[in-house]
Protein backbone atom coordinates (compact mmCIF):
# COMPACT_ATOMS: atom_id res chain seq x y z
CA UNK A 1 0.00 0.00 0.00
CA UNK A 2 1.24 3.20 -1.32
CA UNK A 3 1.68 6.14 1.47
CA UNK A 4 -1.66 8.46 1.45
CA UNK A 5 -1.00 11.81 -0.88
CA UNK A 6 -0.80 15.17 1.01
CA UNK A 7 -2.74 17.47 0.67
CA UNK A 8 -0.94 20.84 2.42
CA UNK A 9 -2.87 24.56 2.15
CA UNK A 10 0.31 26.97 2.58
CA UNK A 11 -0.03 30.01 4.87
CA UNK A 12 2.46 32.76 3.49
CA UNK A 13 2.30 35.39 6.04
CA UNK A 14 3.61 39.21 5.88
CA UNK A 15 3.08 41.32 9.16
CA UNK A 16 0.78 38.87 10.69
CA UNK A 17 -1.73 38.27 8.17
CA UNK A 18 -1.49 35.73 5.38
CA UNK A 19 -1.25 37.21 2.47
CA UNK A 20 -1.51 36.26 -1.47
CA UNK A 21 0.25 37.39 -4.97
CA UNK A 22 1.47 36.22 -8.22
CA UNK A 23 5.46 35.15 -8.50
CA UNK A 24 5.46 36.88 -4.70
CA UNK A 25 4.70 40.36 -6.05
CA UNK A 26 1.10 42.28 -5.68
CA UNK A 27 0.00 40.79 -2.68
CA UNK A 28 -3.15 40.70 -1.45
CA UNK A 29 -4.75 40.00 2.06
CA UNK A 30 -6.43 36.59 2.48
CA UNK A 31 -7.07 36.16 6.21
CA UNK A 32 -6.13 36.09 9.80
CA UNK A 33 -3.61 33.11 9.49
CA UNK A 34 -5.07 31.34 12.77
CA UNK A 35 -8.47 31.54 11.42
CA UNK A 36 -7.65 29.64 7.98
CA UNK A 37 -5.32 27.33 10.20
CA UNK A 38 -8.82 26.44 12.06
CA UNK A 39 -10.87 26.37 9.30
CA UNK A 40 -8.58 23.58 7.09
CA UNK A 41 -7.76 21.72 9.70
CA UNK A 42 -11.60 21.24 9.68
CA UNK A 43 -12.13 20.70 6.20
CA UNK A 44 -9.75 17.99 6.12
CA UNK A 45 -6.13 19.32 5.58
CA UNK A 46 -3.30 16.60 6.24
CA UNK A 47 -0.72 19.29 7.33
CA UNK A 48 -0.31 23.04 7.12
CA UNK A 49 2.70 24.81 6.17
CA UNK A 50 3.13 28.45 7.52
CA UNK A 51 5.82 30.48 6.12
CA UNK A 52 6.91 34.11 7.03
CA UNK A 53 7.93 35.25 3.78
CA UNK A 54 9.36 38.57 5.00
CA UNK A 55 11.32 37.30 7.40
CA UNK A 56 14.47 36.06 5.22
CA UNK A 57 14.16 38.95 3.06
CA UNK A 58 14.15 42.03 6.10
CA UNK A 59 16.64 39.30 8.18
CA UNK A 60 14.04 38.40 10.93
CA UNK A 61 13.10 35.83 13.13
CA UNK A 62 9.38 34.06 11.86
CA UNK A 63 7.18 35.42 14.45
CA UNK A 64 6.34 33.09 17.32
CA UNK A 65 3.46 34.27 18.81
CA UNK A 66 1.65 33.31 15.60
CA UNK A 67 3.22 30.16 15.39
CA UNK A 68 2.04 29.47 19.10
CA UNK A 69 -1.80 30.50 18.66
CA UNK A 70 -2.07 28.72 15.02
CA UNK A 71 -0.78 25.65 16.88
CA UNK A 72 -3.29 25.45 19.25
CA UNK A 73 -5.53 25.46 16.95
CA UNK A 74 -4.50 22.90 14.77
CA UNK A 75 -4.28 18.76 15.17
CA UNK A 76 -2.30 18.31 11.96
CA UNK A 77 1.33 18.38 11.66
CA UNK A 78 2.41 21.81 11.05
CA UNK A 79 5.68 22.90 8.85
CA UNK A 80 6.55 26.24 9.77
CA UNK A 81 9.25 28.50 7.57
CA UNK A 82 10.98 31.70 7.18
CA UNK A 83 13.53 33.24 8.34
CA UNK A 84 15.07 30.25 10.07
CA UNK A 85 18.86 30.45 9.87
CA UNK A 86 20.09 28.36 12.99
CA UNK A 87 19.54 24.92 15.21
CA UNK A 88 18.79 27.57 17.69
CA UNK A 89 16.08 29.01 15.27
CA UNK A 90 14.56 24.91 15.13
CA UNK A 91 14.71 24.65 18.43
CA UNK A 92 12.35 27.43 19.56
CA UNK A 93 10.30 26.97 16.96
CA UNK A 94 9.41 23.21 17.74
CA UNK A 95 8.78 24.55 21.07
CA UNK A 96 6.78 27.31 20.29
CA UNK A 97 4.60 24.10 18.34
CA UNK A 98 5.63 23.48 15.30
CA UNK A 99 6.34 19.67 14.20
CA UNK A 100 8.49 20.42 11.26
CA UNK A 101 10.94 23.84 10.24
CA UNK A 102 11.87 24.97 6.53
CA UNK A 103 14.96 25.99 5.92
CA UNK A 104 15.85 27.69 2.60
CA UNK A 105 18.24 30.47 2.33
CA UNK A 106 20.20 29.93 5.07
CA UNK A 107 20.62 26.06 3.57
CA UNK A 108 22.09 27.68 0.93
CA UNK A 109 24.42 30.45 2.64
CA UNK A 110 26.12 27.13 4.90
CA UNK A 111 24.76 23.51 3.81
CA UNK A 112 26.15 22.11 7.03
CA UNK A 113 22.77 23.63 8.77
CA UNK A 114 21.21 20.19 6.98
CA UNK A 115 23.07 17.83 8.60
CA UNK A 116 23.39 19.66 12.11
CA UNK A 117 19.40 20.36 12.24
CA UNK A 118 18.91 16.45 10.97
CA UNK A 119 21.49 15.19 13.78
CA UNK A 120 19.98 17.18 16.95
CA UNK A 121 16.25 16.64 15.86
CA UNK A 122 15.99 14.15 13.78
CA UNK A 123 15.62 14.46 9.71
CA UNK A 124 11.83 14.24 9.60
CA UNK A 125 11.79 17.56 11.16
CA UNK A 126 13.82 19.35 8.53
CA UNK A 127 12.09 20.10 5.25
CA UNK A 128 13.95 21.63 2.36
CA UNK A 129 12.25 24.62 0.77
CA UNK A 130 13.86 24.70 -2.95
CA UNK A 131 12.72 27.71 -5.22
CA UNK A 132 13.44 26.93 -8.23
CA UNK A 133 12.90 29.09 -11.81
CA UNK A 134 13.92 27.65 -14.94
CA UNK A 135 17.34 28.94 -16.27
CA UNK A 136 18.92 28.04 -19.70
CA UNK A 137 21.83 28.65 -17.64
CA UNK A 138 21.85 25.33 -15.08
CA UNK A 139 23.11 21.95 -16.80
CA UNK A 140 19.37 20.78 -15.15
CA UNK A 141 17.44 23.45 -16.93
CA UNK A 142 16.11 24.98 -13.51
CA UNK A 143 18.10 26.94 -10.88
CA UNK A 144 17.46 27.84 -6.97
CA UNK A 145 16.49 31.51 -6.48
CA UNK A 146 16.25 33.03 -2.32
CA UNK A 147 14.57 35.90 -1.63
CA UNK A 148 10.75 35.25 -3.12
CA UNK A 149 12.77 34.76 -6.56
CA UNK A 150 14.01 37.63 -6.79
CA UNK A 151 18.32 36.71 -7.07
CA UNK A 152 19.26 34.15 -8.19
CA UNK A 153 21.93 31.55 -5.91
CA UNK A 154 24.04 30.46 -8.84
CA UNK A 155 23.47 26.91 -7.94
CA UNK A 156 21.30 24.10 -10.02
CA UNK A 157 18.16 23.05 -8.41
CA UNK A 158 18.17 19.31 -8.76
CA UNK A 159 21.96 19.13 -7.86
CA UNK A 160 20.63 21.49 -4.79
CA UNK A 161 17.76 18.93 -4.36
CA UNK A 162 19.55 15.95 -4.19
CA UNK A 163 22.70 17.25 -2.05
CA UNK A 164 20.69 18.26 0.49
CA UNK A 165 18.72 14.53 0.94
CA UNK A 166 22.16 13.41 1.15
CA UNK A 167 23.07 15.54 4.38
CA UNK A 168 20.05 14.75 5.74
CA UNK A 169 16.63 16.80 4.58
CA UNK A 170 13.67 15.03 5.38
CA UNK A 171 11.62 16.50 3.04
CA UNK A 172 11.65 18.96 -0.53
CA UNK A 173 9.04 21.29 -0.61
CA UNK A 174 9.83 22.12 -4.16
CA UNK A 175 8.29 25.95 -5.15
CA UNK A 176 8.28 26.03 -8.88
CA UNK A 177 8.83 30.10 -9.08
CA UNK A 178 7.17 30.80 -12.70
CA UNK A 179 3.90 28.99 -11.60
CA UNK A 180 3.50 30.38 -8.63
CA UNK A 181 0.18 32.18 -8.00
CA UNK A 182 -0.78 32.07 -12.16
CA UNK A 183 -2.82 28.88 -11.43
CA UNK A 184 -1.77 27.48 -14.57
CA UNK A 185 -1.00 24.32 -13.47
CA UNK A 186 1.97 22.61 -11.23
CA UNK A 187 5.46 22.53 -13.23
CA UNK A 188 5.65 18.59 -14.04
CA UNK A 189 8.66 18.81 -15.66
CA UNK A 190 10.79 20.23 -12.75
CA UNK A 191 8.21 17.63 -10.21
CA UNK A 192 9.72 14.69 -12.34
CA UNK A 193 13.33 15.92 -12.71
CA UNK A 194 13.80 15.88 -8.97
CA UNK A 195 12.02 12.97 -8.64
CA UNK A 196 14.55 11.39 -10.50
CA UNK A 197 17.39 12.17 -8.09
CA UNK A 198 15.67 11.75 -4.79
CA UNK A 199 14.35 9.01 -2.79
CA UNK A 200 12.96 11.58 -0.32
CA UNK A 201 9.21 12.82 -0.22
CA UNK A 202 8.43 15.39 -2.39
CA UNK A 203 5.93 18.69 -1.84
CA UNK A 204 4.99 20.01 -5.23
CA UNK A 205 4.47 23.73 -4.95
CA UNK A 206 3.18 26.40 -7.09
CA UNK A 207 1.06 26.64 -9.56
CA UNK A 208 -2.50 25.32 -8.60
CA UNK A 209 -5.66 26.70 -10.09
CA UNK A 210 -8.45 23.77 -10.16
CA UNK A 211 -9.16 20.55 -8.61
CA UNK A 212 -7.75 18.72 -12.00
CA UNK A 213 -4.30 19.87 -11.79
CA UNK A 214 -3.52 18.03 -8.09
CA UNK A 215 -3.14 14.27 -9.92
CA UNK A 216 -1.08 15.00 -13.02
CA UNK A 217 1.71 16.86 -10.02
CA UNK A 218 1.52 13.33 -8.24
CA UNK A 219 1.54 11.22 -11.37
CA UNK A 220 4.93 12.94 -12.16
CA UNK A 221 6.25 12.22 -8.55
CA UNK A 222 5.01 14.28 -5.61
CA UNK A 223 4.39 12.77 -2.28
CA UNK A 224 1.83 15.79 -1.62
CA UNK A 225 0.51 18.56 -3.04
CA UNK A 226 0.62 22.13 -1.73
CA UNK A 227 -1.25 25.30 -2.50
CA UNK A 228 -2.36 28.75 -1.47
CA UNK A 229 -4.48 31.23 -3.62
CA UNK A 230 -7.10 28.63 -4.48
CA UNK A 231 -7.44 27.31 -1.64
CA UNK A 232 -7.35 30.90 0.48
CA UNK A 233 -9.94 32.23 -2.00
CA UNK A 234 -12.60 28.94 -2.27
CA UNK A 235 -11.67 28.40 -5.88
CA UNK A 236 -11.16 25.23 -4.84
CA UNK A 237 -11.92 23.03 -1.59
CA UNK A 238 -10.14 20.13 0.12
CA UNK A 239 -12.50 17.57 -0.22
CA UNK A 240 -12.27 19.02 -4.41
CA UNK A 241 -8.83 18.34 -4.55
CA UNK A 242 -8.89 14.91 -2.33
CA UNK A 243 -11.74 13.53 -4.76
CA UNK A 244 -10.00 14.40 -7.90
CA UNK A 245 -7.02 12.48 -6.48
CA UNK A 246 -9.18 9.49 -5.38
CA UNK A 247 -10.67 9.58 -8.94
CA UNK A 248 -7.21 9.35 -10.72
CA UNK A 249 -6.05 6.08 -8.61
CA UNK A 250 -4.37 8.39 -6.18
CA UNK A 251 -4.44 7.00 -2.07
CA UNK A 252 -5.88 10.02 0.03
CA UNK A 253 -6.66 10.07 3.57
Amino acid sequence: MSLAVRVIPCLDVDAGRVVKGINFRELRDAGDPVELARTYDAEGADELTFLDISASHEGRATTMEIVSATAEQVFIPLTVGGGVSSVADVDRLLRAGADKVAVNTAAINDPSLIAEVADRFGNQVLVLSVDARRASGAASGFEVTTHGGRKSAGLDAIEWAARAASLGAGEILLNAMDADGTEDGFDLELIAAVRREVSIPVIASGGAGTAAHFPPAVAAGADAVLAATVFHFGKVRIAEVKAALREAGQPVR
